[in-house]
């Protein structure tokens, strides 16, 4: 691939990243602040909506696309000589993978499962919203902060690789 190619691919990821990270920020700095203020049975309900629309939308292709690109772009970094880049983009991908993608599907993904099985206005899940919004908001963050330093640190590698 041409370095102009490299560079445009790295920095369309700057950009799908910050985007992800963006959501994420939404999540934690307001909408589950506003949940955990509303009554729990609407605020159950309406999580529940969420976590069903969610797959239906930009997000999800953005979240999952760079999860599958996100490999990629390490195995590249690795295998191509773009100097001091090389280590900002390995960082980042290795970030987004782990911080994000695994992040979701091991903590994010089974709460969200769990609150969904549930009877949105059941003595259940009022008591497991108590526990869902602290824990769903802390790995949240972990997204949050995960998705937004790997765009960083493409946005650090196509500064390198622009001088270059």
């Amino acid at each position: 691939m041409s370095p102009e190619f490299n560079l445009v691919f790295v920095q369309v990821s700057v950009v799908a990243y910050a985007l992800v990270a963006g959501v994420f920020l939404t999540f934690s700095d307001f909408v589950m602040t506003s949940l955990a203020k509303a009554d729990p049975a609407g605020a159950i309900q309406t999580m529940q909506i969420i976590n069903r629309e969610v797959f239906r939308t930009i997000f999800m292709v953005l979240l999952l696309g760079m999860s599958a690109v996100s490999p990629m772009i390490v195995v590249y970094a690795i295998g191509t000589d773009i100097g001091y880049a090389q280590n900002w983009i390995v960082a980042a991908g290795a970030l987004y993978f782990l911080g994000t993608f695994i992040v979701t599907l091991v903590f994010n993904v089974p709460m969200n499962n769990r609150l969904d099985r549930m009877q949105f206005n059941s003595a259940e899940a009022a008591a497991y919203w108590l526990r869902y919004v602290p824990a769903w908001r802390f790995w949240n963050w972990v997204r949050t902060i995960a998705a937004a330093l790997a765009s960083l640190c493409l946005l650090i590698a196509t500064v390198i690789m622009a001088q270059s």
